[in-house]
């Protein structure tokens, strides 16, 4: 839109279909969306109107609520989704705070997708061979880069608490500052897309696939979570004495009974499941324990007033929007049905059946299917349209044969 229509509050409409588009282009059919494909009104958010500081020509983005014409906020919209589920939590005379960590990949260009990805060429002319990881020199190779990344996070107000070289081969992780959850998924959405943009400046590609490269660890947005009393700021997690509270545990309890049913929303891809079937530090289960990274649910040692809930399912590749609604609507349910947790796990440990978690984007699918729960939490028409589109986007990965088929299984008699 141009700015001048912009200004003078001219309405962007646009067809309720478009929030089922799947990540090919198409569409289910349009009775998952209205089978007229009526409009919807994005009604710009005054808090979210940003200049972009990497864009020679003058541009700004806006983020945008997708509500219906008549007012309400379209149940197809994983914006709306989030709002609602807190929303649920102010009822009650709570907040959630939630902190965002967030992994990616940084390559060279990559104009054939049937060749892996490989690192860029950094200033000292090398590709990085993977012994960077928390190096307080690994990025040197991308100093411009990262210089123009910090620079336009201060432009788009993004503060950021760490950066630092993850475990895989030019790999980067960035925390963002706990807040509110509304506000860290539009920070979040920032980011990605700065990352984006500010890498095809410096001639790179920045990756946020769960699993870009093989023998090497996935990529995950892990969601960290407490609840604080409204009008107090009081971390509900813990009492008086510093020690955990029952809504401490029941809001374990309600991830622990959600997290199979969600997994679906927190794994999007057929590529995020490569991530959590070699579970190195990336656990698909839903275990908790103290400070044990094999654990789907994972409490940092902290202090009391710091006591939270680390959802380590969630990978980079996730919706942050829908990723930090899932996550959230599951502690409140057993907060609000008193759920009490599994024992909590420590050391080597093996999953009971009752918290693994599915492991294909298929398997995924059909448990979301067959949630009551996740309708009920999310309205039938989201979650059927949801599964409608990552179908689509199922059966399009099986109509190709990959290299792996035709070099192993060819020559099988």
């Amino acid at each position: 839109m141009t700015a001048e229509g912009f200004l003078e509050g001219r309405r962007l409409q646009l067809a309720r279909g478009v929030l089922l588009q799947c990540i090919m282009g198409g569409y289910p059919p349009s009775r998952f969306y209205g089978s007229d494909d009526g409009d919807l009104a994005l009604v710009a958010d005054p808090k979210q109107i940003h200049r972009l500081p990497w864009s020679q020509q003058p541009r700004a983005l806006a983020i945008c609520d997708a509500d219906e014409l008549s007012g309400e906020s379209s149940r197809l919209s994983t914006r709306g989704q989030l709002k609602a589920v807190v929303a649920r939590y102010a009822a009650l005379g709570l907040a959630p705070v939630v902190a965002t960590e967030l992994e990616f990949f940084v390559f060279a260009p990559n104009p054939d997708p049937t060749q892996p990805f490989q690192p860029p060429m950094g200033l000292d002319g090398r590709r990085e061979d993977g012994h960077s990881a928390f190096s307080v020199s690994s990025n040197n190779g991308l100093r411009p880069f990262f210089s123009e990344v910090y620079a336009c996070m201060a432009a788009l107000g993004l503060p950021r608490d760490t950066f630092m070289h993850e475990m895989g081969v030019s790999q980067f992780e960035i925390n963002l500052l706990h807040g509110d959850p509304l506000l860290l998924a539009d920070q979040t959405f920032l980011f990605k897309h700065l990352l984006k943009e500010v890498a095809l400046k410096h001639g790179l590609t920045v990756v946020c696939m769960a699993k870009p490269l093989a023998h090497t660890p996935g990529s995950s947005m892990h969601i960290h979570q407490s609840v604080v009393e409204a009008d107090s700021g009081r971390n509900v997690f813990s009492d008086e004495a510093g020690e955990p509270t029952a809504t401490f545990r029941h809001f374990i309890g309600g991830q622990q009974a959600c997290l199979a049913d969600f997994t679906a929303l927190f794994a999007p891809n057929v590529n995020s499941y490569q991530r959590l079937c070699h579970p190195f530090a990336s656990p698909n289960n839903a275990c908790w324990s103290h400070d044990n990274r094999s654990a789907g649910l994972r409490i940092p040692a902290s202090s009391p007033v710091a006591r939270r809930v680390e959802n380590r399912l969630p990978g980079a590749d996730a919706n942050p929007y829908l990723a930090i609604a899932a996550s959230l609507a599951a502690g409140l349910y057993g907060i609000e049905h008193r759920l009490e947790p599994s024992a909590a796990i420590q050391g080597e440990f093996e999953v009971p059946d009752n918290l693994s978690l599915p492991c294909t984007l298929h398997a995924a699918l059909e448990r979301l299917k067959r949630s009551h729960l996740a309708k009920e939490l999310f309205g039938t028409e989201f979650i059927e349209g949801y599964i409608a589109s990552k179908t689509l986007e199922l059966t399009s990965f099986f109509d190709e044969i990959t290299p792996w088929e035709r070099r192993v299984l060819a020559a099988q008699a």
